[in-house]
């Protein structure tokens, strides 16, 4: 006896898209194992999961209304396809652009915190060179050299411009607000700032390392 799944063509093309969609949830699987195997090639590997996504966005926009929820379905049909799951609903493109976007969000992070560092140096170095010598306006300034040093994983820990600006917040936080430096002890903090500086630069990557 037959048995018939639907009752009319609309019922029908449904349950033709629900074999649709599980057959790409069931592709997109396959690939990203393949992938991550090194089974395929970066280039073909892209080039594959970029038409799996096209194909399963129009369908999902097409089924949106008789499966809300993508992981219901793949649970309903126990698909168990977690690879798939994340790369069709969560990222939405392949594991190839998602790590070269990674790549380039901190290689930005990483540049603009070297900027302000490099700005924080100068910044530092100007005011002393303005005679802004009392506590209250140098440690503020090292102690923005300081922070923007700290985030730049880069920098080991015992950098010198590390060690040098905490020993200067050590020295400027036992003395008053009002208190200056001596001329001395300003010529000393900027002789550190400028021999740290030029640390700082040594110790950023050229361009193609």
């Amino acid at each position: 006896m037959e048995v018939k799944l639907w009752n009319d063509k609309r019922e029908r093309e449904m349950y033709d898209n629900f074999a649709e969609l599980y057959a790409i949830i069931k592709a997109t699987e396959k690939l990203e194992k393949a992938y991550i195997r090194d089974i395929i090639s970066s280039s073909d590997y892209e080039t594959e999961c970029f038409k799996l996504i096209a194909h399963f966005k129009t369908l999902a926009s097409t089924l949106k209304d008789t499966v809300p929820s993508i992981e219901r379905f793949a649970d309903t049909y126990k698909m168990d396809c977690p690879a798939a799951i994340n790369r069709l609903v969560i990222t939405g493109v392949p594991a190839t652009v998602e790590h070269r976007a990674a790549a380039a969000a901190s290689a930005t992070t990483s540049a603009a915190i070297v900027a302000e560092c490099v700005q924080n140096f100068i910044t530092a170095m100007d005011s002393l060179k303005l005679n802004m010598v009392a506590v209250d306006q140098v440690h503020p300034l090292l102690s923005d050299l300081a922070a923007s040093l700290n985030k730049l994983t880069i920098l080991p820990p015992d950098f010198e411009g590390k060690t040098k600006m905490k020993e200067w917040l050590g020295r400027l936080s036992k003395m008053g607000a009002a208190d200056e430096l001596t001329e001395q002890q300003a010529r000393q903090l900027h002789f550190d700032l400028e021999s740290s500086y030029n640390s700082f630069m040594a110790a950023l990557p050229t361009a193609g390392t």
